[in-house]
């Protein structure tokens, strides 16, 4: 299959994973969907409120073991997400699972080494790779999960873009969204080194919401805030969505994700096995669709720290059936042998044989 690398290269995939089927790629897919018939005004609505989709994502990489022997891992082996304005969608997953990952590919700072094939579409048009270098800081923002995207050598208030054109209204907005975030006057006049973590991804925080952007991507925001910080952290993010703009929140704390959120996209060894409204997470999870989701439910320790045997695969084990199917008690013959489709259920969506 020919797919198209961050350079806008055409190359030929191998040792792909045998359920994954796409049929454009990011860097340059130019496709628009069929024509459809005319939808009523509730889908109107829904397709009025997507402002970022992705669809299909495999992303792997070529690697050299001993001996300069070439090998193929897939990382993110079949991923969607959409992102709503006036929404906060939460991704949830174990490490490695593909959402630090998936939000660099939303950014386009991939290494360059990545072969990506899959769609992504921003406001209803294709995120190329030079439309994305356009919007990238404007209107598409990050919060990155390391305090070393900090330039060490700049001081930090440069590092936060501000709309004044004068001096004096430049320093006055900078002062203003550092109070916001409980960053101390001449905070703005140290460099990184001189922050404590906390104060660095307060930083960091401040620098990406500045410009207002449409599109929110925080990976991981909050690790090393207090927990005052954190709901301040959390509460602008919501705020942010309030107003209209669409937060995607990468986190590992479920808990922590949901008292905000209003979606929930499950992430596991780079597949998104279910999209799940915020409020089917209650109770014993008999709202949720897919065993997994149930299981790092039922891990909370408000729910009786339930663990799950067994560990989530490698990007160079991925099993031939299901991903889940080695640690799933109700896994059965087909789930070990075929990747189960993705299909609508109950008001969101789920990868699972047996969901019902």
């Amino acid at each position: 299959m020919a797919v198209v690398n961050m350079d806008g290269e055409k190359e030929r995939v191998l040792d792909r994973a045998p359920s994954l089927e796409v049929e454009e790629s990011f860097s340059n897919t130019a496709s628009i969907s069929p024509e459809k018939s005319e939808p009523d005004s509730r889908s109107s609505k829904r397709e009025s409120a997507l402002l970022l989709e992705v669809r299909d994502l495999a992303i792997s990489f070529t690697q050299y073991s001993k001996g300069l022997r070439q090998r193929t891992i897939s990382p993110i082996v079949d991923l969607n997400l959409v992102a709503k304005r006036g929404e906060v969608v939460a991704v949830v997953g174990e490490s490695g699972s593909g959402k630090s990952l998936l939000a660099h590919f939303i950014m386009g700072i991939l290494p360059g080494n990545a072969r990506v094939s899959g769609e992504l579409y921003y406001d209803g048009l294709p995120l190329t790779r030079e439309r994305v270098e356009r919007l990238r800081g404007r209107e598409i923002a990050f919060v990155p999960q390391s305090v070393q995207f900090l330039n060490p050598l700049m001081r930090v208030g440069a590092q936060v873009p501000v709309k004044g054109k004068k001096k004096r209204e430049k320093e006055k907005e900078l002062r203003d969204i550092f109070a916001r975030y409980r960053l101390a006057k001449g905070t703005e006049r140290k460099f990184p080194f001189q922050l404590s973590g906390g104060m660095a991804r307060r930083v960091l925080l401040a620098s990406a919401t500045a410009r207002g952007a449409r599109l929110m991507v925080a990976d991981e925001p909050t690790p090393g805030l207090d927990d005052a910080a954190v709901g301040e952290a959390l509460g602008h993010l919501r705020e942010l969505a309030d107003e209209g703009r669409a937060v995607i929140l990468i986190t590992h704390d479920l808990e922590q994700a949901l008292g905000m959120c209003d979606r929930v996209a499950v992430f596991y060894a780079g597949t998104t096995l279910e999209e799940a409204p915020a409020s089917d997470f209650n109770g014993d999870g008999h709202d949720l669709r897919h065993p997994y989701t149930r299981a790092l439910w039922m891990a909370l320790p408000s729910n009786g720290f339930h663990a799950v045997p067994g560990n989530q695969p490698t990007p160079d084990s991925l099993p031939e059936g299901c991903l889940f199917s080695p640690r799933c008690d109700i896994a059965t013959q087909i789930c070990f042998s075929e990747r189960p489709p993705k299909r609508e259920l109950r008001g969101g969506w789920v990868r699972c044989h047996h969901a019902a």
